[in-house]
C-alpha cells in the first residue's frame, strides 16, 4: 500500500520501524499544535513530511529523485477545516460470521465494501459511518471507511474536480489511520476533524510500485478541492 509494506530484510524493518515512529510522532504534535494554531500545525506537517520523502530509507519517493524532491500544496484555506458529525451509513447489513470485534480487521456491523486498489484487484473495507461537508451553500457527503486488513483503522479517500491536472488522478486521502494520518476527534462527541488543507497523495502518486485502495464512485466530489498537496 505504502511505503511501509515489504521492508525485507532486518535494515529495512528498522527503518520501517522508525517511519511509522516518525508519522506518529508527527501527526501526535499536528493534532496538539491544531487546538490553538491550525496554519503552525499545517506549517509543521509540510515541513516534516518533506524532509522524510526527501531523507528517509522508507519515502515513496524513487530514490534516485529523493535529493530534488519538494513538495507542493495549495495555499492554506481555513475554510476548508471542519469538525463533522460521523453518521451511520446509509444502508447496513450486518458483517459475515466471524468478523465481529474491534481488532485489525475486525468488523463493525456495517456494509462490507471492496475497494479498488492502484495496482489492480480489490481491497477490503467496510463502510462504517458518513459525513457531511458544507462546502459554502452546498453540502455533500463522503463515505467512511474501516479497513479490514492490514492494520486496522479508519480510512477516508476521495476524488475531485483537481484530480488528473493538479492533483493525483485517483484522488487523495483524508484519514488513514492505519498509518496513523488521523487529526483525531472534534469538540463533540461522535464527531472528527477533516481538514482538506491536510489532504495528502497516496504512495503510488510517487512511484506506481505501490498499491494504493482508491476513492470509490460514492466519494468522487463535483467540485474542485484546492487544498492540502498539489502535483506541482
Amino acid at each position: 500500500m505504502t511505503a511501509d509494506d515489504g521492508p525485507g530484510d532486518l535494515a529495512g524493518i528498522l527503518d520501517l520501524a522508525d517511519w511509522r515512529r516518525t508519522i506518529a510522532a508527527l501527526y501526535t504534535d499536528v493534532r496538539r499544535l491544531a487546538a490553538s494554531d491550525p496554519a503552525a500545525a499545517l506549517d509543521h506537517w509540510r515541513t516534516t513530511r518533506e524532509s522524510l520523502f526527501r531523507d528517509h530509507p522508507q519515502s515513496p519517493v524513487p530514490e534516485g529523485e529523493r535529493p530534488a524532491f519538494r513538495a507542493h500544496h495549495f495555499e492554506h484555506d481555513p475554510a476548508l477545516r471542519f469538525e463533522v458529525a460521523v453518521e451511520p451509513p446509509a444502508a447496513e447489513r450486518p458483517s459475515p460470521p466471524g468478523l465481529g470485534g474491534m481488532g485489525g480487521g475486525g468488523g463493525f456491523g456495517g456494509l462490507a465494501i471492496q475497494l479498488p486498489v492502484s495496482a489492480g484487484g480489490e481491497m477490503a473495507f467496510e463502510r462504517v459511518g458518513t459525513v457531511t461537508l458544507p462546502f459554502g451553500q452546498a453540502t455533500r457527503r463522503l463515505e467512511l471507511y474501516w479497513m479490514k486488513g492490514y492494520a486496522g483503522g479508519l480510512f477516508l479517500p476521495f476524488r475531485d474536480a483537481t484530480n488528473g491536472t493538479e492533483t493525483y488522478g485517483a484522488g487523495r486521502y483524508l484519514l488513514d489511520a492505519a498509518k496513523s494520518a488521523d487529526l483525531g476527534p472534534g469538540a463533540e462527541p461522535g464527531s472528527l476533524v477533516l481538514d482538506f488543507n491536510f489532504a495528502f497523495q497516496p504512495s503510488c502518486a510517487f512511484d506506481p510500485k505501490f498499491a494504493c485502495p482508491l476513492a470509490p464512485p460514492a466519494n468522487r466530489l463535483d467540485l474542485p478541492i484546492r487544498a492540502g498537496e498539489r502535483l506541482a
